[in-house]
């Protein structure tokens, strides 16, 4: 057998071994588990790729043996560098099985969405990433591991670390900084080794990951195509087939919230349009940035909206296929039931799955009544928002799907129903507060 087919097997091994407990002991310090450095991805059409990081350097890619004997042979995706180790990765045959692997299930029953998980370190705005209290992305994903999902869906915004730890700062120690793979391991692959070992995932591309941040660590690593040296700004939208819904990931990384550049209203108009493509599946639309959400605005009224999507959104509201949004970006847990003047279609409802681990934004409670720029003519007819870290379980029941909010420590805090209608999501048991 060769080194490298023990290697990695060895880290498959470790891997499986490596999720810490649901509950940590106290402590200053989060656990440094061995991370698998192996994880599945879904990409155009459900197609499932095996990626695995070969940190020892003399290791080449692995050969694997799947349940029934056939060899599945990875090759490198991108090349090691003086940043990056070597990345390895297979497109796996339809219903094959390799043992330490998690099962694709193209027909889900249980979907972990969570977004925003980094820890911040920018500057003079530096988050204590060694206190699992105030980063608590270690015990999210080993709850959510324990809910044994079939897909995990994450909606951007993977490495905050961007500055070093200053000097005397105990609260962020020894930790890495930057574009390379000794950050994106300590801000995304250690924390989430247990959830990745536990299910396949969807990757939705964050603003911490444009060009001008870890924009080529992630494309590099996470990316949905084919890995090129140059940083693409903009990536077009794929779909995934998910049993009896679509799931589109649309890239909007590079959309302000805040201005408007004419110059990519048509590529986003083209992304619109494409959520509008006549299917036999709804649509659930998967983005990091949301169109219309809400943050505190000025004497805490709410306030909010993606500046640039919504002039793109002028020519294309989204409206059916699609029947229910998701995102990140907002650091809090947000759902949102629209209404629209005139007659050209209500957007479908909105959830934003925020809270992951970065620093937390303060939200209003009751969204309804924001204040949205541009002018899509589109309002929160019934909105809340829920504070506190954590994350959300969607399962299928007979009515549609049931959503459970969980806090950073696995308990539930309460639930929200996505009917199957898919027209409204409904929260009767969500704390206030």
């Amino acid at each position: 057998m060769k080194k490298s087919t023990l290697l990695f097997s060895a880290l498959l091994l470790a891997g499986c071994a490596a999720a810490p407990k649901l509950a940590m002991p106290p402590a200053t310090v989060a656990p440094q588990p061995v991370t698998p450095m192996q994880w599945i991805q879904l990409g155009e059409g459900g197609a499932a790729e095996l990626r695995a990081v070969m940190e020892e350097k003399a290791a080449g890619c692995p050969q694997l043996t799947a349940n029934d004997g056939r060899r599945i042979g990875l090759t490198p995706r991108a090349p090691a560098d003086d940043k990056f180790a070597l990345l390895c990765s297979a497109t796996l045959p339809q219903g094959v099985r390799i043992p330490g692997v998690p099962a694709v299930n193209l027909n889900p029953q249980r979907i972990v969405i969570l977004g925003d998980t980094g820890c911040r370190l920018l500057g003079q705005t530096i988050q204590n990433c060694n206190n699992p209290q105030d980063w608590p992305f270690y015990n999210i994903a080993a709850a959510a591991a324990h809910l044994k999902p079939d897909l995990v869906i994450h909606v951007g915004d993977y490495q905050y670390r961007e500055s070093p730890c200053p000097p005397g700062n105990q609260g962020c120690a020894g930790t890495p900084y930057g574009d390379n793979w000794p950050a994106w391991k300590a801000d995304f692959f250690a924390p989430a080794a247990p959830l990745l070992a536990a299910a396949p995932w969807i990757f939705v591309r964050g603003n911490h990951e444009d060009c001008n941040r870890a924009g080529p660590g992630f494309l590099r690593l996470l990316g949905p195509l084919a890995w090129s040296a140059e940083c693409a700004g903009h990536l077009s939208p794929f779909r995934v087939p998910l049993g009896d819904f679509a799931l589109m990931v649309m890239d909007n990384a590079d959309a302000s919230d805040t201005a408007v550049d004419p110059a990519k209203i048509p590529t986003y108009e083209a992304d619109l349009a494409a959520t509008a493509t006549p299917s036999p599946l709804p649509v659930w639309l998967a983005m990091h940035r949301p169109i219309w959400a809400a943050i505190t605005g000025p004497l805490g009224v709410p306030a909010g909206g993606n500046a640039q999507i919504i002039a793109a959104a002028q020519k294309t509201m989204i409206d059916k296929p699609v029947t229910l949004m998701l995102s990140g970006h907002i650091h809090s847990f947000e759902i949102l039931n629209y209404s629209r003047r005139g007659k050209d279609g209500v957007p479908p409802p909105q959830i934003v799955a925020g809270n992951g681990g970065d620093n937390l934004d303060v939200t209003p409670a009751n969204l309804s009544g924001t204040i949205f720029q541009g002018r899509s003519g589109v309002s929160v007819k019934e909105g809340l928002s829920v504070g506190g870290f954590g994350f959300l379980l969607m399962t299928r029941n007979a009515a549609g799907w049931a959503i459970d909010l969980y806090n950073s420590a696995g308990v539930v805090e309460g639930q929200c129903q996505f009917t199957a209608a898919g027209d409204r999501l409904d929260c009767p048991t969500l704390p206030r507060r």
